[in-house]
């Protein structure tokens, strides 16, 4: 069973600037808790147990967030805020161990996969969740991220992530071509290739990757030798490639929904999204909608 992911967090997240100037863009908040907290979350739910953050010197807040903060546990116990403290411990199961490892230099997606394997090893299949991008599982009876490591487990081959975008937004996604028929919802399929951005005439499909994946521990040796491409970076997509060649790589097709928080726009969906049915404000947050909507 495939127990460990890797959560690249280094980068600078210059698309959510002014916010992310001293925060990190993974601790901005969706209602009550950082965007990183959810990633982390569904990661928990599909099963993984040992989490690597891939982090930078300037993001030790995410460090903060996962680890124990001893005086604010004493005080909310001196005060008897029990439900609180409850929350707190709540963050990391006590059977979830979070690792993290530097990324020194910003070298690209490909180059922070690889510096987690010290951690990883060369023999243990992983996921890979890009934390810009919150999955929602609501209303499945497993997420999708079990679903592709499921997949995984059964076929052998890697499995990246796809969701069906509107053909007139492909050119702003890699877009996976099928070996022959697209895969139906929470199923997989074998791919031809990786088309990055194309033209709208020029897609092969309009099913876009968006930013998770389970790799073989071989796929560390690939990015080693892997050259800088896009950027004068070390792409993932350039050694994932490389896989399918050697040894085929397949499509899951997602059944739930994503958020781009990463954009602002994105990032303001999902707090709709997820503030409409939270346990504690949803019924006040409707009720604000609602008085927002009749004031237009």
């Amino acid at each position: 069973m495939i127990r460990k992911a890797v959560l690249p967090v280094a980068g600078f997240g210059t698309r959510c600037l002014p916010a992310s100037k001293a925060i990190p863009k993974e601790m901005i908040t969706i209602v009550d808790r950082p965007v990183i907290q959810y990633v982390v979350n569904e990661a928990v739910a599909a099963g993984i147990r040992d989490i690597v953050l891939v982090t930078h010197a300037s993001k030790s807040a995410i460090e903060n967030h996962f680890d124990t903060h001893y005086e604010l546990e004493a005080t909310l116990a001196a005060k008897n805020k029990q439900e609180l403290l409850d929350e707190l411990h709540a963050i990391v199961p006590d059977d979830v161990n979070i690792i993290s490892v530097r990324q020194h230099e910003p070298l690209g997606l490909g180059h922070a996969v690889l510096c987690a394997r010290p951690v990883i090893g060369d023999d243990a299949p992983f996921a890979v969740l890009l934390p810009d991008v919150l999955v929602d599982d609501e209303g499945l009876p497993r997420n999708d991220l079990a679903g592709m490591l499921d997949a995984y487990e059964a076929s052998g081959r890697s499995q990246l992530m796809v969701e069906e975008v509107p053909w007139e937004q492909v050119h702003k996604y890699g877009i996976v071509k099928p070996e022959s028929d697209p895969p139906s919802a929470g199923e997989s399929c074998p791919l031809a290739g990786v088309v990055e951005k194309p033209a709208r005439e020029e897609a092969p499909s309009n099913l876009a990757v968006i930013g998770r994946y389970v790799l073989p521990g071989s796929i560390f040796a690939l990015l080693a030798e892997t050259p800088p491409g896009a950027g004068n970076e070390i792409q993932l997509t350039d050694a994932i490639e490389t896989l399918r060649r050697d040894a085929g790589v397949d499509a899951w097709r997602m059944r739930g929904k994503t958020y781009d928080c990463g954009h602002q726009l994105g990032y303001l969906e999902a707090t709709l999204a997820y503030a409409r049915r939270h346990p504690r404000f949803g019924e006040g947050f409707r009720e604000l909608l609602a008085r927002y909507s009749k004031a237009e």
